[in-house]
């Protein structure tokens, strides 16, 4: 029979992407459990807290960015027991904030491609992560990519007097448009 008498501990993680598809990961300080260990940033939810709410909090507290609740997208979660406590930890992606990443509570930071996740030792709760965000790297660099045109095509679309038209070419037929448009100043 499962040992119900440990306490149920919610932590919420962050996996940060930067535009280059690496995740930014925290090594836990001196003195604290866990010390050394690699880990995805966040932190433990209080009580009557929302994981979003949370992970704002936490963000700003450990590394000094802000990051606002549309630009946190859940992802999966984890399920680990240790001796004292079972851990339950959703793990969201956020790939837009404000601000560095500052290591205020960690003893460093790093930015490291998902594939080599696996180097930094970690604790055991966040290993099941890693080869989901492993599968990542491409599809979030197409994606982030994709919706950086699609935005930017709205933006050109919004600012553009007339809309925007095909440029045509010297033999008179509509070229395609071109693969990045950047927003015009205003």
């Amino acid at each position: 029979m499962a040992d119900t008498a440990r306490r149920l501990t919610l932590v919420v993680a962050c996996a940060l992407i930067d535009p280059d598809g690496r995740v930014l990961i925290a090594q836990r300080p001196p003195g604290k459990a866990m010390a050394g260990l690699w880990e995805f940033p966040g932190g433990k939810i209080e009580s009557g807290e929302r994981p979003e709410d949370c992970l704002i909090r936490e963000l700003k507290e450990e590394l000094g960015i802000t990051v606002r609740e549309p630009c946190l997208a859940p992802f999966t979660f984890a399920s680990h027991s240790y001796a004292e406590f079972h851990l339950l930890m959703p793990l969201y992606l956020c790939r837009r904030w404000e601000g560095v990443a500052q290591p205020l509570e960690h003893a460093a930071l790093k930015w490291v491609s998902p594939r080599d996740l696996s180097q930094y030792p970690m604790p055991e709760a966040d290993l099941p992560l890693i080869p989901m965000l492993r599968d990542l790297p491409e599809g979030v660099s197409r994606a982030t990519k994709a919706v950086q045109r699609q935005s930017n095509m709205r933006s050109w679309l919004r600012a553009s007097p007339s809309g925007w038209s095909a440029p045509s070419t010297r033999s008179g037929k509509a070229s395609n448009p071109p693969s990045s448009i950047t927003s015009p100043r205003q």
